[in-house]
């Protein structure tokens, strides 16, 4: 099958047909306070403000958090597995405010925030550990976000540890029915998760057994990347039972010098990459044509050893293992550091949240210092997301039946603001397309139910719409159309 990102043919016009009403794009709210409003004087920046902790359980090694629901979501547990959650208000996030969390024997060391609703549940994928022979993933329901609940684990087969990379769960992304899960040199599983408290083993990927650490699927791309080696992959899912390779490369630098990373992320357009062993400092790729990513920039920090690098808008945070590092992001190609911050430990993650930075560190933490709040910007976060790479790929032809449509953002998107109407897809008859919303940290993705052959659909995220953690709303329309058949016909607009 042949992925296509352009539109090969065009019909003569026909009528135009404008879509049913939709709802309203900012009817949404939030069951949580939302994100930072809080501003800070100048003296106060990139100086430490409060911490978060979890449990009594809690060996304070820690990673990435998030916004979900306007709570703020902390995820505690080691590499051998014995971990839990918590959940804050983090609205003044100097002063976060605990309001619920739960622990697990069997939860282990998570890298991403796979969260959807499933049902009327909301469910966090997370890795799991039982023994040296046994883990793999779990899942917590968080409906109630006062008293988590450990629902469901599923083994892997393969699932070796005591080594933390080679043959373990590493991170989860959530996409309709489908959970892939990154697992070292076991490559990738997809998981049915159509019942989350029974989940089943549907394929393993093993094309991309590279040390996979993560997958990102942005509609029908899909972006593997590994944990501390060279290799990356774009694929082809749009049929998911028969993923297709794009793309294959070893991160390097502009003078065609290589560079293992430790960990990539998707911002926008862009593809992420954290240097390490030869230094720090941030790698850049351009995945606007998934086919032929190209290599944008970076910087190399020598007193630095990357670990997970995250964008907001003009601004990258990368956790440099001796410290955390904010880049100017203005020119693409040449990411500038501007400032440092540090904290006691293996300082692999810097989360931007808003005005703020949430620092965490997975080893050798100071107690109660595993995860501590930077205000980095005096003023409240006010500028929405832009979406910056979608796929299917304005004008796109012959998408399959089975595809999804994806966005991805310069910012963290907050989950509760992606809904029908914030995020629009229609058919030629004016139909809105029912489907399910699922948004992970930079990317949103719409699930439809069903496909119609040789069908133009539109698609358009209306100004005010889909929202940044922080509650701002996109500032411009975004629209794009496509086609399962071999032409897009007339737009609405």
């Amino acid at each position: 099958m042949a992925l296509c990102f352009a539109c090969q043919a065009c019909e003569p016009a026909a009528p135009v047909v404008e879509p049913d009403p939709m709802p309203d794009p900012a009817d949404w709210s939030l069951a949580g306070p939302g994100g930072p409003r809080a501003s800070f004087a100048p003296e106060s920046l990139d100086q430490p403000c409060a911490a978060l902790t979890g449990g009594p359980e809690d060996v304070e090694h820690h990673n990435l958090v998030g916004m979900y629901d306007g709570w703020l979501v902390l995820p505690w547990a080691p590499e051998s597995g014995g971990g839990g959650v918590s959940l804050f208000e983090f609205d003044d996030p100097c002063a976060p405010v605990k309001i619920g969390e739960a622990w697990s024997p069997t939860m282990r060391e998570s890298h991403t925030l796979a969260i959807a609703e499933v049902e009327g549940r909301t469910l966090l994928a997370v890795d799991m550990h039982v023994d040296g022979d046994h883990g793999g993933i779990g899942f917590w329901d968080l409906t109630d976000p006062t008293a988590p609940v450990w629902l469901s684990q599923l083994e892997l087969p393969g699932y070796d540890y005591p080594d933390a990379y080679f043959r373990v769960a590493l991170s989860t992304f959530w996409q309709g029915d489908r959970l892939y899960v990154s697992a070292g040199f076991l490559g990738v599983f997809v998981v049915d998760v159509s019942d989350p408290a029974n989940p089943v083993i549907l394929d393993n990927f093993t094309e991309v057994a590279f040390l996979a650490g993560s997958f990102h699927v942005i509609g029908n791309v899909a972006l593997a990347s590994s944990a501390g080696l060279l290799k990356t992959m774009t694929l082809d899912i749009g049929d998911p039972d028969d993923w297709q390779i794009l793309s294959t490369w070893d991160t390097a630098d502009a003078t065609g010098k290589f560079h293992p990373y430790y960990f990539a992320t998707v911002g926008g357009r862009y593809a992420l990459f954290a240097r390490k062993d030869t230094g720090g400092g941030p790698m850049v790729y351009d995945l606007l044509d998934p086919a032929h990513p190209t290599l944008v920039g970076g910087v190399e920090n020598p007193e630095a050893d990357g670990g997970y690098v995250y964008r907001q808008h003009d601004v990258l945070f990368q956790g440099e293992s001796n410290f955390g590092s904010r880049y100017d992001f203005t020119d693409p190609a040449a990411p500038e550091e501007v400032a440092r911050i540090d904290i006691s430990g293996d300082f692999d993650t810097l989360t931007p949240i808003g005005n703020v930075a949430v620092a965490s560190v997975d080893a050798g933490a100071d107690p109660g210092l595993a995860t501590v709040v930077f205000p980095w910007a005096s003023e409240p976060d006010t500028r929405g997301p832009t979406a910056e790479l979608v796929n299917p790929a304005d004008g796109a032809v012959w998408v399959p039946e089975t595809g999804r449509v994806g966005l991805s953002f310069d910012e963290f998107v907050e989950p509760g603001s992606v809904h029908a109407g914030s995020f629009r897809v229609w058919n030629e008859a004016g139909e809105a397309v029912p489907g399910r919303f699922y948004a992970q940290e930079h990317i949103v993705n719409f699930v439809p139910d069903a496909l119609d052959p040789d069908t133009t659909y539109f698609v358009e995220v209306p100004a005010g719409g889909i929202a940044d953690v922080s509650g701002n709303p996109t500032a411009a329309a975004l629209r794009f159309s496509f086609s399962t058949g071999p032409s897009v016909r007339a737009r609405p607009w």
